[in-house]
């Protein structure tokens, strides 16, 4: 199967309509009934003042009712067909838009799952979901509403002007005075509206971002009593978007009135000239009539298309900004560069490891340790001393800066990065759940699993008693984030999620963080039997869970300050005494 190729970025409104171009050429067939419609419709509409100029001239003029009565049913004809194909037209035009902006669409979605965390970390959820509903909804209102009257707009006007030169060269040179007067209008009004629109887009984009953080952190925000701050903030932006808004709209506003001042002074004076010319005998008043109706039909387009251009700006905008995330690099290598991760024993290395989210600012300094096959390494420190850097840099959610992470021997830079986690069984700190049912949610860890699979997946994780109380059981429904469980109902599942993905390697990133002390001995009971002959890595607070691991580590300040197993760590008096005694201390007081 050919590889489906890529248009061209966007950098400008060329290049970003030459990229649309490739987008509507996909839909050949339907653009070229499209076309023919048009020109038909046109054509028909074009013939109508030719007929009423012959049938002054020929018919009223002279008092001839003879043919006059057929001519009237031609020129209906003419019309009632023209009317027919324009219906057809945007009729096809929709289903050509709308499986355009579907395509578009589907890229952009499919694009998005392919930029690494780090993009998704810097950018706010709002403005992606900006982009992807309304910046695509502006296309897709830009192409159905006006591509088709782009097109007729040109065939008019070519149309027009054949016609007009065929009845009176003069007139013609005498309309076509007009013409520099409008496009220059027209210039002076989009160069401002442009940038107007473009910015809109941009507010709008933030409006959605501060809005989506709102209602997702509404308890944190009821909490601190920041209803006023928050309202306060939206008001800013709500302004600036209102200041962009307005702009946009009022200089695009003055576009249909100044050039229907120009095209009525334009007709004024055609008529002057042409009744001049009728007194003078140098023409009929049939000509004068057609020329007139064609004059409009002319001018009519040109004013269309100097309106339609304030309007595609605003589609421009958000095409571009659409271009912008399909543009972004994605986390993925070149076809056929990546190796494939089959079977794996367990053996990880990371060997001299630094890494820095921000170039002035280390997260990780010459990090080195080795887990073999079936080892449990624990990872231990304060907050932000880099143990979850680890665990994003052993799942590629972010690439190695100096040293290198091997699995059984081999550099995971090297790996594909979908077999590399497929071989992985990760369970975040931050819970996340779909809106489904509680058996799909779990089967979210692997969607070949049954229904028997997920339920005993279920047991493992000690949720399956909690799931049985609920109404309808696994068939629950969840709402967004899973906010109808407690936290660590919720967290209960995602063991689950694991366990049925049956991992090669387990990432345990404060798994038991959010759930009570009996339910953690229970999950504890589980996961030792999930972990017998898995490498695991666990990152836990609390200390008494990892008595049993392999190796400890302690991390301070994005370095291993100490490592050894529960007892050698005590016996040194250091950093995880310290922890460890602290943590007991606390217990015994309460």
């Amino acid at each position: 199967m050919a590889k489906k190729q890529t248009p061209p970025r966007a950098r400008h409104i060329g290049a970003t309509l030459l990229r649309m171009w490739g987008y509507l050429q996909q839909q050949r067939i339907g653009l070229l009934t499209v076309i023919i419609l048009t020109v038909l419709g046109s054509g028909l509409a074009l013939l109508g003042p030719y007929l009423i100029g012959i049938a002054i001239d020929d018919y009223i003029v002279p008092r001839d009712s003879s043919g006059l009565l057929g001519l009237c049913l031609l020129l209906l004809g003419c019309y009632l067909f023209s009317g027919a194909a324009t219906w057809i037209q945007s009729y096809v035009m929709a289903g050509v838009s709308q499986r355009t902006v579907w395509e578009m669409r589907q890229d952009l979605f499919r694009h998005l799952h392919k930029l690494p965390i780090s993009y998704f970390d810097k950018t706010s959820h709002g403005e992606l979901m900006s982009r992807t509903t309304n910046d695509v909804d502006n296309v897709a209102t830009t192409l159905s509403q006006n591509l088709t009257q782009i097109i007729t707009s040109i065939v008019m006007i070519a149309g027009s002007f054949i016609m007009m030169i065929t009845l009176n060269i003069w007139l013609t040179l005498i309309t076509l005075i007009t013409v520099p007067i409008v496009l220059f209008t027209t210039k002076q009004i989009t160069r401002h509206t442009q940038r107007l629109f473009k910015e809109q887009q941009q507010r709008l984009g933030e409006l959605n971002g501060l809005i989506e953080e709102t209602i997702s952190g509404q308890k944190v925000v009821k909490t601190f009593r920041r209803e006023a701050a928050t309202v306060r903030q939206l008001d800013t932006i709500n302004r600036q978007l209102r200041a962009a808004g307005t702009g946009a709209q009022q200089l695009s506003g003055m576009m249909g009135p100044s050039m229907n001042m120009i095209n009525h002074f334009s007709f004024i004076l055609l008529a002057a000239i042409g009744g001049w010319m009728v007194l003078k005998g140098w023409t009929m008043v049939g000509v004068i009539i057609s020329f007139l109706n064609y004059s409009r039909q002319f001018s009519r387009p040109i004013n269309d298309l100097a309106n339609q251009y304030n309007m595609i700006q605003s589609g421009i905008a958000g095409a571009e900004r659409v271009f912008e995330v399909m543009d972004r690099e994605t986390e993925y290598d070149p076809v056929g560069d990546a190796v494939e991760l089959t079977e794996v024993k367990g053996e990880v290395v990371f060997q001299n490891v630094s890494f820095r989210y921000t170039d002035d600012v280390p997260t990780l300094n010459n990090v080195t340790f080795a887990a073999e096959p079936g080892d449990l390494i624990a990872l231990v420190g304060p907050t932000g001393a880099g143990k979850t850097t680890i665990i994003n840099l052993l799942t590629r959610f972010y690439d190695v800066g100096e040293g290198s992470i091997t699995i059984d021997g081999r550099d995971i830079r090297s790996l594909d990065k979908d077999s590399l986690r497929s071989r992985l069984g990760i369970v975040l700190q931050d819970v996340y759940l779909f809106s489904d049912t509680i058996r799909e949610n779990i089967r979210f860890g692997r969607l070949d699993a049954t229904d028997e699979e997920v339920e005993a997946a279920a047991r493992l994780a000690n949720a399956d008693g909690f799931i049985r109380k609920l109404p309808n059981g696994y068939d629950a429904m969840l709402t967004a984030g899973g906010g109808n469980l407690s936290q660590g109902q919720r967290q209960l599942l995602t063991i689950a999620r694991a366990i049925l993905a049956d991992p090669a390697i387990l990432v345990l990133d404060e798994a038991t963080s959010s759930v009570d002390t009996r339910t953690e001995l229970h999950i504890q009971q589980a996961m030792g039997v999930l972990m017998k002959g898995r490498t695991s890595f666990v990152i836990a607070h609390r200390l008494s869970t990892i008595r049993e691991a392999s190796a400890i580590l302690v991390i301070h300040g994005g370095e291993i300050v100490e490592r050894g197993t529960h007892e050698e760590l005590l016996a040194l008096r250091g950093h995880y005494y310290e922890l460890y005694a602290n943590q007991f201390s606390q217990v015994s007081s309460l």
